[in-house]
C-alpha cells in the first residue's frame, strides 16, 4: 500500500466525530436553505456549493493529518503575520477588498474568492500561542511569554472586535484557557480580568448614555458598538415585557421567530422530524446563524441533545488524546482548537434558545459558509495529526522496548 495512504496510525475517532457532523450539516441545510432555493430556483444549488466545500474540507483534513506538528507550528507564525495584515485592511476606508454583508464588513474578496480574515486570525493565533506557552521553562519564562501572547492576542484581537465583537471575546478567552493549562500565575490572570470588566463595563455605559439613548450616530472603526449595546439591550428589554404587551418588530424578529421554531420542536422528544419545519420560511438566514432552531424544531430535544453531545465528544476526544502526548506544544495546540470549536457550537446554540444577545457565531462544520467549513476542518486536521503523530511515537518506543527486551543475551548458570 502507498505509504501515503496508510492508515495503521490514524485516529478514527477523530474522523468518525467529523463525518458525524457532516451527515448532520448535509440535512440540516436541506431543511433550514429553503429561503436560498426559492432565491435560486434551485433544490440542488445551495446544498450543492456547500457540499463542494466540506469535500474540499475532508481534503484538506485527510492532508493535513500526515503533516508533522513541527512544520504546523512553524507555518502558525506565517500564517498569523498574514492573517494580522488582512484584519488591519478591514479597517481602511474604502478598501475595494472588502465585502460589507449585513451591515459588518468582516469579508474579503480576492481573485474571486470570499473569505473571513477572522477565522484564519483564530486559528494561527491558536497555533503560535501554543507554541509560544510551551517554550516556559522557569518563572521568568512566565513572565515573559504571557506577555507576548498578550501582545499578540490584544494586536490580532482589536481589529476583529470592530467588525465582530463576539469573536474577538471567544478567541480571548481561548488563550486565556491556555494560560490557566500553562500555569501562568494567578496574579497576571486576575490582573487581565478585572482590566477586561472594567473596559467592557466602561465602554457599554459610554455607548448606553452617550449614543444609543441621545440617539446619536457613530462613526470610525467603532461603529459597530451602538449594535452590540443595543442587542443586549433588546434581549433585556424583552425578559421584561409580558406576553400581553409584547410586539413583533424589526430588532426581535429573528429571535422571536428561533423561539417559535424551538416550541414547535418541543412537542416532541423527535421534533416535527427532518423536512417538515414551518419557521424555516419565516426565519432569515435560517442556515447560518440560527440553524440550531431549525435542527430543534425537526429532532425536538432527543436531537439537540445528540449534538451537544457530539461537540461535548470532540473535546473529550482532545482531552484524551492530550494525556498520552509527549510534545507539550502539540497539547496545548489540540486542547486550544478543540475548545475553540466546543465553546463556538455552544455560543451558537445559547443565542438560537435565547440566552445571551446574537451574536453572529456559525455552528462549526454545520452553518452554511466556505471560510468556516474549510478552517473548521483544518482544525480537525490538525488535531488528527498530532494524535496519529504521538500514537505512532509511542508504537515506535513500545516496539524499541520489545526489541531491547529480546537483545537481551540469556544467561546460563553452571
Amino acid at each position: 500500500m502507498i505509504k501515503w495512504l496508510r492508515t495503521d496510525y490514524i485516529d478514527k475517532t477523530f474522523w468518525g466525530l467529523f463525518f458525524a457532523l457532516i451527515v448532520v450539516s448535509v440535512i440540516a441545510l436541506f431543511s433550514a436553505g429553503s429561503t436560498l432555493v426559492y432565491e435560486r430556483h434551485s433544490v440542488l444549488g445551495p446544498i450543492g456549493q456547500q457540499i463542494l466545500f466540506i469535500t474540499m474540507g475532508v481534503v484538506v483534513a485527510y492532508g493535513i493529518q500526515f503533516v508533522p506538528s513541527w512544520i504546523i507550528r512553524f507555518c502558525g507564525y506565517g500564517l498569523l503575520a498574514l492573517s494580522i495584515i488582512f484584519v488591519y485592511s478591514l479597517l481602511i476606508p474604502h478598501n475595494p477588498f472588502v465585502v460589507t454583508i449585513n451591515g459588518a464588513s468582516r469579508w474579503i474578496r480576492l481573485a474571486g474568492f470570499t473569505f473571513q480574515p477572522s477565522e484564519l486570525a483564530k486559528l494561527s493565533l491558536i497555533i503560535v500561542v501554543a507554541d509560544l506557552l510551551a517554550r516556559i521553562k522557569s518563572e521568568a519564562d512566565k513572565k515573559r511569554y504571557f506577555y507576548w501572547t498578550l501582545g499578540l492576542t490584544a494586536v490580532t484581537a482589536f481589529p476583529i472586535m470592530t467588525g465582530n465583537l463576539s469573536t474577538a471575546i471567544l478567541l480571548c478567552g481561548i488563550v486565556f484557557i491556555l494560560w490557566v493549562l500553562a500555569r501562568i500565575p494567578w496574579q497576571y490572570l486576575a490582573s487581565v480580568v478585572g482590566i477586561s470588566v472594567v473596559l467592557l463595563v466602561l465602554g457599554y455605559a459610554v455607548i448606553e448614555f452617550g449614543f444609543v439613548r441621545p440617539h446619536r450616530s457613530l462613526g470610525g472603526p467603532f461603529k459597530r458598538a451602538i449594535t452590540w449595546v443595543s442587542r443586549v439591550d433588546d434581549m433585556i428589554g424583552e425578559k421584561q415585557q409580558s406576553a400581553a404587551t409584547f410586539e413583533l418588530n424589526d430588532d426581535n424578529y429573528q429571535r422571536s421567530i428561533a423561539k417559535v421554531a424551538i416550541a414547535r420542536g418541543g412537542k416532541s422528544p423527535v421534533g416535527v422530524l427532518p423536512g417538515n419545519s414551518k419557521e424555516r420560511d419565516f426565519l432569515p438566514l435560517a442556515f447560518a446563524d440560527y440553524i440550531f432552531a431549525i435542527i430543534v424544531e425537526e429532532s425536538g430535544f432527543i436531537g439537540a441533545l445528540a449534538l451537544m453531545a457530539l461537540y461535548l465528544a470532540i473535546l473529550f476526544r482532545a482531552c484524551f488524546a492530550s494525556s498520552r502526548f509527549a510534545d507539550y506544544a502539540s497539547m496545548l495546540m489540540v486542547m486550544g482548537l478543540a475548545l475553540m470549536i466546543t465553546c463556538q457550537a455552544l455560543i451558537s446554540m445559547m443565542v438560537a434558545v435565547g440566552i445571551g444577545p446574537v451574536t453572529g457565531q456559525p455552528l462549526p462544520l454545520i452553518s452554511r459558509g466556505g471560510t468556516s467549513v474549510l478552517i473548521t476542518s483544518i482544525y480537525f486536521g490538525i488535531m488528527m495529526s498530532v494524535s496519529r503523530e504521538q500514537t505512532m511515537l509511542a508504537a515506535r518506543q513500545q516496539a524499541t522496548r520489545h526489541a531491547s527486551m529480546n537483545d537481551v543475551p540469556e544467561i546460563t548458570l553452571e
